[in-house]
């Protein structure tokens, strides 16, 4: 709200950043999103609800279950919908991956909040972002294979950070407005 935030990269797949009312095209889904469907065929996303995804009748529709005869189907392209959600086996959201990697190249500061930076390929975006020259800010309380390579390497919980740092820049920027 304030303005500052260029992309967010999540692994998140609990519709958070979607709910807080980040503008989608400064989003990167990494493992998908709960409440979307993605089509096979084209691509395209849609909302469980868009779609009518009844899940007591056809499951949670992971690409790995047999398609179930009456399931919703691509308003697009008539290919078939599985959860957004990557699981074990799936690919990464391609476009996704690439808008990230794209951003982790291009980005001046990378704040890594809360990621024990284990998981690839996500992980190696923060050795991306700092060959490339940014810094890097990496909130967390556990350990993380970055730890010695961050510019700034805060030991605390993200909610004991991200409120007062946010406060501290709506007042260097001069802005009185309450962000949650």
């Amino acid at each position: 709200q304030v303005g500052k935030l260029q992309f967010l990269i999540t692994q998140n797949t609990d519709n958070l950043h979607r709910r807080s009312g980040i503008n989608s095209e400064l989003l990167a889904e990494l493992h998908g999103n709960g409440q979307l469907m993605r089509c096979l065929g084209c691509d395209r996303l849609y909302t469980r609800q868009e779609v009518g995804w009844d899940r007591g009748r056809w499951g949670r529709g992971y690409r790995t279950q047999k398609p179930v005869p009456g399931q919703p189907e691509c308003a697009n392209c008539g290919g078939r919908l599985v959860s957004s959600v990557v699981n074990f086996g799936d690919s990464l959201p391609q476009k996704d991956l690439m808008h990230a990697d794209n951003h982790a190249r291009r980005c001046d500061l990378m704040l890594v909040l809360g990621s024990s930076l284990l998981v690839q390929p996500a992980a190696s975006l923060v050795g991306l972002a700092l060959r490339s020259g940014a810094r890097v800010v990496l909130v967390n309380l556990g350990k993380t294979p970055y730890d010695r390579a961050a510019t700034l390497r805060v030991w605390a919980g993200i909610g004991e950070v991200i409120p007062p740092a946010v406060e501290r820049v709506k007042q260097t920027l001069g802005e009185r407005s309450n962000i949650p």
